[in-house]
């Protein structure tokens, strides 16, 4: 066996010519007599130079030849006397299977070349295009309004995605800059306005219990105005980056019970019931502890302000399809005028309320910045949700008022018809 073939013949063959060139040794007793002094084999070495032919094996056959190669005879008694030629000749077609078998050797291995760079190049092109659509679908969410964070990536498209990022934060910094001080200004008007009023009274001569009235009143608007600035700081730090910067477990029992905890003088004075119904100690949810509390403390807020006395107002928890978890405060109060239904999700977009002050809905920035929406829902209860994957930064709040509306509408922020929001 020679290289997994089998071999069962010399095909080598061996002749011996004299100094005049004339075959006088034959392995195959074949040319024996004959004149090869003119072959290049037998001449070349003859002028002491390399010879070595290739000819045809056969008459009228040129794709099988012969090869031959030759070396010099020398004398035993002179080193320098030549007395003969010695030529060894092997035919091609005794190596043709080895070619055949290398042939397909390369080209199999060729074949498995070529495949292998076909996909790496599919790796690479598939890889380049996900990170093209990522970066695609970054800028039409960027364009939609939708809070997104750039692709995390660190080659040239992360870095381009990066500086569209910084590109769109600074062509929105003078107009949030700007909205934000009118914002500033509408939401401070009315405390002041109440407070320059009370001082001006003041300056009158009044009764006793009249002058410490408008003191409490003075009072209670610098509260308002304090409580007015810190909602605007949680607020600006949730828009100005878009979302969520802290996220961590949140149990949602220990979340409703403190929710329940810090409304209960609010619920000892209006005289409405919070029925609480305990999660599952396992269900939770990743997201910032505080903005979540205060998304669900304002929804509640509104349910029993608008809520008559005796009213029931339910806080729960519920698994929903596709691995999401829905937070729903349930009312059935009076709700809103059908003009105010198209605003409601607007940034201090406010209405009276039965009591003091005014009712306000900021639920819609926290949820964008999780990945949510805002929308009102109608029905025989009203019913803010908030929606989320477990373990998933995904959220959906829904909300709503009153149950006298005729078409609930649902949508996610940014979307055509969905009431956008920017309170918290």
């Amino acid at each position: 066996m020679v290289w997994r073939f089998p071999k069962r013949s010399v095909d080598d063959r061996v002749t011996i010519t004299d100094a005049a060139g004339v075959v006088v040794f034959d392995a195959r007793g074949q040319d024996l007599g004959r004149d090869n002094s003119r072959w290049n084999d037998v001449c070349r070495t003859m002028r002491g130079e390399y010879g070595a032919r290739s000819s045809a094996e056969g008459d009228g056959d040129p794709k099988h030849t012969v090869m031959h190669v030759a070396a010099p005879i020398y004398g035993p008694a002179d080193a320098r006397r030549l007395i003969g030629v010695l030529t060894l000749s092997q035919p091609n077609r005794s190596i043709e299977p080895f070619i055949v078998a290398s042939q397909r050797s390369i080209l199999l291995r060729g074949a498995w070349l070529i495949g292998i760079s076909a996909l790496i190049g599919l790796l690479m092109t598939w890889g380049l295009l996900r990170g093209i659509g990522r970066l695609n679908r970054y800028a039409q969410a960027v364009s939609a309004g939708e809070p997104v964070p750039p692709p995390p990536r660190r080659d040239e498209i992360g870095d381009l995605g990066r500086a569209l990022e910084t590109m769109r934060r600074k062509l929105e910094g003078k107009a949030y800059v700007e909205q934000y001080v009118q914002s500033l200004i509408h939401e401070m008007k009315s405390p002041l306005a109440a407070i320059r009023g009370a001082a001006e009274l003041l300056q009158e001569p009044l009764p006793e219990a009249e002058r410490q009235r408008f003191v409490r009143n003075i009072a209670e608007q610098q509260q308002r105005l304090t409580e007015t600035i810190d909602k605007l700081l949680a607020l600006a730090e949730v828009e100005q980056h878009g979302w969520l910067q802290r996220r961590e477990r949140i149990a949602l029992a220990p979340l409703f019970a403190q929710l329940a905890e810090a409304l209960a003088p609010q619920l000892r004075a209006s005289g409405v019931q919070l029925q609480v119904h305990t999660p599952d100690a396992e269900l939770a949810l990743a997201g910032d502890p505080y903005l979540l509390r205060q998304a669900l403390h304002n929804l509640l807020d509104n349910a029993i302000v608008f809520w008559p006395a005796g009213g029931t107002v339910v806080l729960r928890a519920e698994r929903a399809a596709h691995a999401r978890i829905a937070l729903l405060v349930e009312d059935a109060g009076s709700g809103g005028p059908a003009y105010a239904l198209q605003r409601v999700f607007e940034r201090f977009y406010s209405l009276p309320r039965p009591t003091t002050g005014q009712r306000r809905f900021r639920p819609g920035a926290v949820v964008r910045a999780r990945s949510g929406a805002a929308a009102r829902r109608r029905g025989q209860f009203a019913q803010p949700r908030v929606r989320r994957r477990a373990g998933a930064p995904g959220a959906w709040l829904k909300t709503a008022q009153c149950r006298h509306c005729a078409v609930p509408v649902r949508g996610r922020c940014g979307e055509a018809g969905s009431p956008q929001t920017s309170g918290a």
